[in-house]
Formats: structure tokens, sequence, C-alpha cells
């Protein structure tokens, strides 16, 4: 009896390791394909649109696509120019980081700084210039998520024939209403998180720029990307903008509080507030 039980829980350890490794060895397929489903249920409504208004689908497909990349490409660029800026300002952020570590070995005397053992500016452009290679490799990756997504947005119109077809009516007409019910709530979903993820980033830049803060349209893009991902991003968006207003206003300190409470004031009025609803 004990060994019925024990039996299936193993298996089921087995088969969780296998599944992992599979997705470890497959990610640059699996990947793509998980990043060309999502974006599916985005682009799938503007594709049923212009078809509607007779537009042939092959076009409609090829016109999107081919917008989905200039919004990427443009993007990818911006970013990897940002991070270029953002090095070449490296020395400057270095010596202002440098004045902070000499006062704080005078408040500590005797106690261990340590600030002053590590050479951040090094550090800070080694990371800046790995970000600024992924960057560039992105661009790379994006042919096998347009090959799914030809695929995903020219097959979409037969996926309900392909169900009737495989089963009985009774049985597709009810998968169909599920179907069709949960692709409609995922495209929902998706839309209104782009649209608050805009709002994060628009309201990020417009409050750091009025502060002067350096490089507030980075920061306000930063929010906008990493506020797909749910609570991790939003905090990891914060954190760069308030270091960096932290260093550039020294000895100033009023311009990285109202930083600090801008970034955070936006962040939780928009994602415990607004996201929710």
């Amino acid at each position: 009896m004990e060994q019925n039980r024990v039996t299936p829980f193993l298996l089921a350890v087995i088969a969780l390791v296998a599944v992992g490794g599979v997705l470890k060895i497959a990610q640059s397929v699996v990947l793509p394909l998980v990043i060309a489903w999502l974006l599916s249920y985005v682009l799938a409504p503007v594709v049923d649109f212009l078809t509607r208004r007779k537009v042939p689908r092959p076009l409609t497909i090829l016109f999107v696509l081919l917008l989905l990349f200039v919004v990427v490409y443009t993007g990818v660029l911006f970013l990897n120019a940002r991070v270029s800026n953002f090095i070449e300002a490296v020395p400057r952020y270095q010596a202002k980081f440098t004045e902070i570590s000499q006062k704080l070995d005078e408040v500590l005397e005797s106690t261990y700084n340590p600030l002053s053992t590590v050479d951040w500016g090094e550090k800070v452009t080694f990371y800046l210039v790995r970000l600024s290679g992924s960057l560039v490799s992105i661009l790379s990756r994006l042919v096998m998520v347009f090959i799914f997504l030809i695929f995903m947005l020219a097959g979409q119109p037969y996926f309900k024939l392909k169900v009737v077809r495989a089963f009985s009516s009774d049985r597709a007409e009810q998968l169909t209403g599920v179907i069709t019910a949960i692709t409609s709530q995922i495209t929902r979903y998706m839309s209104a998180l782009f649209l608050i993820s805009l709002a994060t980033g628009i309201c990020i830049w417009a409050a750091l720029s009025l502060i002067g803060v350096d490089f507030s349209i980075t920061w306000g893009a930063l929010a906008f990307f990493l506020n797909f991902i749910p609570t991790v991003g939003s905090i990891i968006a914060s954190i760069p903008p308030i270091l960096l207003s932290l260093v550039q206003f020294y000895p100033g300190l009023l311009p990285a509080v109202l930083t600090l409470l801008s970034v955070l004031t936006i962040q939780f009025v928009i994602g415990n507030g607004i996201a929710p609803k």
C-alpha cells in the first residue's frame, strides 16, 4: 500500500525534472514560442480589424509584423544609445561616488566601509557593455518569434474549423466557446497591461524630467518594459533612478527624496490602485 503511494510521487518528481531539463535544452525555441504566443493576443485584434475592412489577411499580417519589427528595432536602438550615453557619463558619476565614499570614511572613522573597496565605475561599465551587447542580440532572436507569429496569425481563422472536424458538434461548440472566452480575456488583459505599463513609463519620465534626473526618458522606458513583470519588475525599475539621483545631486538630498517619493507614489498608485481594477 505504501509502495503504491510512493511510486506516483517519484514518477511525478522524475517527470518534473525531465520537463525542466527539456525546457532548459530547448529554451532557444520555447522562449520565442511563448513570446510569440503572448504577442499573438495583442496583434490578433489588429489583424481581425483590418481583415474586416476587406484587407487581405496575408497583407494584414505582413503589415502588422513589419510595424512590430519597426517598433522593436527602434526601441532597441534607443535603449542601446541610452546605454552608450550612460557609459560616457560614468566617470562623472564615479567622481561623485568617490566623494560619497570618502565622506562615509570620515563618518565611520575606523569602521569598515564596503563602498571604498569596490571600483563601482569599472563594474558598472562592464555590466552596461554586456547589456548593450544583449540588446543587439535581441534583434537576431526575433526571427524565430516572427516565424511563430506568422503561423499563429495565419492559422487563427481555421482554428474553429479544426475543432469542428476533430470533435462531435456538441463537444466542438463547447470547446470553441471556452477557448473564445479565454482568448478574449487574455487579449483584454494583455491590452490593459500594455496601457498600464505605458502610463507608468510616461508618468515616471515626466516626474523625473521635472526633478532634473539624468536619463529620465531611459528610466521611463525601463519602467514600461519591466512593468510587464508582476511585482518584481516595478521594484527593479525603481532602484536605478533613485540611486542615480543620490549620486547626481550630492551633497543635496532634496532632489533624491523627491525622486524616491515620486517613483514610489507612481508605482504604488498605478500598481495597487489602477492595475487591479
